[in-house]
C-alpha cells in the first residue's frame, strides 16, 4: 500500500508539473498555438523553443528507459518497440494535427484550461470524447469485422 501511495504521489506531482509548464509556456492558449501554426501571417514562433525542449527531454528520458527494465519505483518498463507506420498512424496524425490548427488545442492543453475555466477548452474536450467513442465504435462494428473476413477468406 505504501508503494501504490507513493506512485499515485509521483502522478499528481508529475501531472501538475506537467500542467504548470503547459500554462507558463503559453500552449494553453489558443490564440499562440494558432499563431504559431500560422507560418504565412503573424507567425509566433515562441513555441518552437517549447517544443525543442520537450523534444531533448524525451530524446534523454527514452535513452535513459532503455537501458532499464523497471520503473523508478519499480513497476514494469513499457516502451514502445513499433516502428511502422501505416495509414492508420498517419491518418490519425493528420487528423490530430488538423485539430489543433483549428481548435488551438490538442489533449493535455485542453484539461489544463478547461480545469482554467476556459469554456472553448471544454467544448473541445467533449469534442474529442465523442471522436474517441465513435472511433471505438468504428473500431469494433467496421475494422474488426472485415479483418475477421480478410483472415477468414
Amino acid at each position: 500500500m505504501k508503494n501504490n501511495f507513493l506512485l499515485r504521489a509521483t502522478e499528481l506531482v508529475a501531472g501538475l508539473l506537467f500542467g504548470l509548464g503547459l500554462m507558463a509556456s503559453g500552449m494553453t492558449d489558443p490564440g499562440k498555438v494558432i499563431g504559431f501554426l500560422d507560418l504565412f501571417g503573424t507567425w509566433d514562433p515562441s513555441l518552437a523553443l517549447v517544443m525543442g525542449g520537450a523534444i531533448m527531454v524525451g530524446v534523454f528520458a527514452f535513452a535513459v528507459a532503455k537501458k532499464r527494465t523497471t520503473t523508478f519505483l519499480g513497476g514494469v518498463m513499457r516502451v514502445p518497440t513499433s516502428t511502422h507506420l501505416d495509414k492508420r498512424l498517419v491518418l490519425g496524425s493528420l487528423m490530430f494535427g488538423a485539430g489543433w490548427g483549428l481548435a488551438g488545442f490538442c489533449p493535455g492543453p485542453a484539461m489544463v484550461s478547461m480545469a482554467d475555466g476556459q469554456p472553448k477548452a471544454l467544448l473541445f474536450l467533449v469534442a474529442m470524447l465523442v471522436g474517441m467513442w465513435g472511433f471505438e465504435l468504428m473500431e469494433r462494428f467496421v475494422h474488426a469485422p472485415r479483418q475477421a473476413k480478410l483472415k477468414a477468406g
